[in-house]
Protein backbone atom coordinates (compact mmCIF):
# COMPACT_ATOMS: atom_id res chain seq x y z
CA UNK A 1 0.00 0.00 0.00
CA UNK A 2 1.76 3.56 -0.99
CA UNK A 3 2.35 5.80 1.65
CA UNK A 4 0.33 8.81 1.94
CA UNK A 5 2.46 12.01 0.65
CA UNK A 6 3.75 14.01 3.45
CA UNK A 7 1.54 17.61 4.32
CA UNK A 8 3.43 20.98 4.22
CA UNK A 9 2.27 23.49 6.89
CA UNK A 10 2.42 27.55 6.46
CA UNK A 11 2.06 29.83 9.42
CA UNK A 12 1.44 33.22 9.12
CA UNK A 13 2.04 35.10 12.19
CA UNK A 14 -0.54 37.39 10.95
CA UNK A 15 -3.14 37.38 8.42
CA UNK A 16 -1.58 40.58 7.03
CA UNK A 17 1.30 38.34 5.82
CA UNK A 18 -0.76 36.42 3.21
CA UNK A 19 0.18 38.78 0.33
CA UNK A 20 3.49 37.85 0.99
CA UNK A 21 3.02 33.93 1.56
CA UNK A 22 0.47 33.70 -1.26
CA UNK A 23 3.26 32.53 -3.68
CA UNK A 24 4.47 29.73 -1.20
CA UNK A 25 0.95 28.47 -1.43
CA UNK A 26 0.43 28.39 -4.84
CA UNK A 27 3.38 26.85 -5.52
CA UNK A 28 2.53 23.96 -3.29
CA UNK A 29 -0.84 23.34 -5.28
CA UNK A 30 1.29 23.50 -8.04
CA UNK A 31 3.21 20.81 -7.13
CA UNK A 32 0.16 18.86 -5.96
CA UNK A 33 1.17 19.36 -2.37
CA UNK A 34 -1.34 19.01 0.13
CA UNK A 35 -0.70 21.56 2.53
CA UNK A 36 -3.03 23.57 4.93
CA UNK A 37 -1.86 27.36 6.16
CA UNK A 38 -3.34 28.94 9.58
CA UNK A 39 -2.42 32.11 11.42
CA UNK A 40 -0.93 31.26 14.62
CA UNK A 41 1.12 33.96 16.29
CA UNK A 42 4.55 32.93 18.65
CA UNK A 43 2.63 35.91 20.76
CA UNK A 44 -0.56 36.56 20.72
CA UNK A 45 -1.62 32.49 20.50
CA UNK A 46 1.71 30.99 21.54
CA UNK A 47 -0.17 27.80 23.13
CA UNK A 48 -2.30 27.16 19.52
CA UNK A 49 0.96 27.75 17.90
CA UNK A 50 2.87 25.58 20.36
CA UNK A 51 0.31 22.97 20.01
CA UNK A 52 0.31 22.78 16.39
CA UNK A 53 3.84 22.54 16.00
CA UNK A 54 3.71 19.45 18.46
CA UNK A 55 1.23 17.21 16.85
CA UNK A 56 2.76 18.40 13.32
CA UNK A 57 4.04 15.04 12.63
CA UNK A 58 1.16 13.09 13.66
CA UNK A 59 -1.06 14.98 11.49
CA UNK A 60 0.79 13.86 8.61
CA UNK A 61 3.08 17.04 8.10
CA UNK A 62 6.72 16.47 7.18
CA UNK A 63 7.67 20.30 6.92
CA UNK A 64 7.07 23.70 8.75
CA UNK A 65 7.16 27.22 6.84
CA UNK A 66 6.52 29.88 8.82
CA UNK A 67 5.95 33.50 8.22
CA UNK A 68 6.63 36.47 10.75
CA UNK A 69 7.65 40.14 10.46
CA UNK A 70 9.22 42.52 13.26
CA UNK A 71 10.34 40.44 16.13
CA UNK A 72 9.45 37.09 14.10
CA UNK A 73 9.62 34.15 16.19
CA UNK A 74 7.03 32.00 14.89
CA UNK A 75 9.50 29.63 12.99
CA UNK A 76 11.72 29.57 15.96
CA UNK A 77 8.80 28.99 18.45
CA UNK A 78 7.73 26.22 15.79
CA UNK A 79 11.04 24.63 15.46
CA UNK A 80 11.32 24.46 19.43
CA UNK A 81 8.01 21.86 19.64
CA UNK A 82 8.99 19.85 16.34
CA UNK A 83 12.06 17.60 15.09
CA UNK A 84 10.05 18.80 11.95
CA UNK A 85 12.28 20.52 9.20
CA UNK A 86 11.28 24.44 9.60
CA UNK A 87 11.88 26.43 7.27
CA UNK A 88 11.69 30.75 8.22
CA UNK A 89 10.57 33.43 5.83
CA UNK A 90 11.13 36.74 7.15
CA UNK A 91 8.28 39.24 6.48
CA UNK A 92 9.12 42.88 5.39
CA UNK A 93 6.97 44.69 8.26
CA UNK A 94 9.32 46.99 9.16
CA UNK A 95 13.17 47.88 8.94
CA UNK A 96 13.41 46.31 5.80
CA UNK A 97 13.00 43.19 6.97
CA UNK A 98 15.98 42.95 8.17
CA UNK A 99 14.55 42.92 12.58
CA UNK A 100 12.36 39.78 10.82
CA UNK A 101 15.62 38.14 9.10
CA UNK A 102 18.41 38.26 12.22
CA UNK A 103 15.09 37.05 14.92
CA UNK A 104 14.53 34.34 12.18
CA UNK A 105 18.09 33.37 11.12
CA UNK A 106 19.51 33.81 15.01
CA UNK A 107 18.52 30.45 16.00
CA UNK A 108 20.35 28.62 19.16
CA UNK A 109 22.22 25.69 18.56
CA UNK A 110 20.02 22.28 18.66
CA UNK A 111 17.01 24.23 17.48
CA UNK A 112 17.73 25.06 13.31
CA UNK A 113 15.73 27.08 11.61
CA UNK A 114 16.28 27.19 7.50
CA UNK A 115 15.52 30.85 6.15
CA UNK A 116 15.32 32.94 3.09
CA UNK A 117 15.20 36.10 1.97
CA UNK A 118 12.93 38.50 3.16
CA UNK A 119 9.56 37.92 1.43
CA UNK A 120 11.07 34.43 0.11
CA UNK A 121 7.78 32.76 0.13
CA UNK A 122 8.73 30.90 -3.47
CA UNK A 123 12.19 29.53 -2.12
CA UNK A 124 10.63 28.62 1.23
CA UNK A 125 7.79 26.62 -0.79
CA UNK A 126 10.68 25.46 -3.52
CA UNK A 127 13.00 24.19 -0.50
CA UNK A 128 9.90 22.52 1.83
CA UNK A 129 9.28 20.69 -1.51
CA UNK A 130 12.57 19.27 -2.12
CA UNK A 131 12.67 18.05 1.38
CA UNK A 132 9.87 16.37 0.80
CA UNK A 133 11.05 15.26 -2.10
CA UNK A 134 13.70 12.81 -0.67
CA UNK A 135 11.03 10.02 -0.05
CA UNK A 136 8.75 11.00 -2.86
CA UNK A 137 9.92 10.40 -6.28
CA UNK A 138 6.68 11.50 -8.03
CA UNK A 139 6.97 14.76 -6.48
CA UNK A 140 10.94 14.57 -7.05
CA UNK A 141 9.59 13.94 -10.42
CA UNK A 142 7.23 16.95 -10.90
CA UNK A 143 10.13 18.92 -9.01
CA UNK A 144 12.58 17.88 -11.63
CA UNK A 145 9.87 19.23 -14.63
CA UNK A 146 9.28 22.23 -13.30
CA UNK A 147 13.14 23.28 -13.02
CA UNK A 148 13.72 22.21 -17.00
CA UNK A 149 10.61 24.74 -17.68
CA UNK A 150 12.45 27.35 -15.74
CA UNK A 151 15.52 26.06 -17.97
CA UNK A 152 13.73 26.94 -20.78
CA UNK A 153 12.07 29.91 -20.05
CA UNK A 154 15.44 31.07 -19.46
CA UNK A 155 16.29 30.15 -22.71
CA UNK A 156 13.59 31.51 -24.28
CA UNK A 157 14.46 35.13 -22.93
CA UNK A 158 17.95 34.94 -23.63
CA UNK A 159 16.76 34.73 -27.40
CA UNK A 160 14.18 37.71 -26.88
CA UNK A 161 17.35 39.60 -25.34
CA UNK A 162 19.40 38.55 -28.90
CA UNK A 163 16.93 39.39 -30.66
CA UNK A 164 16.75 42.76 -29.07
CA UNK A 165 20.20 43.47 -29.61
CA UNK A 166 19.75 43.12 -33.35
CA UNK A 167 17.49 45.67 -33.93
Amino acid sequence: MPKEPKKAAVIMGSLSDWETVKPAVQLLDKLEIPREAHVYSAHRSPQAAADFAAAARDMGFGVLIAAAGMAAHLAGALAARTTLPVIGIPVNASLDGMDALLATVQMPPGIPVATVAVNGAYNAAMLAAQILAVEDSALAARLAALREDMTRCAAAKDAQLQTMLTM
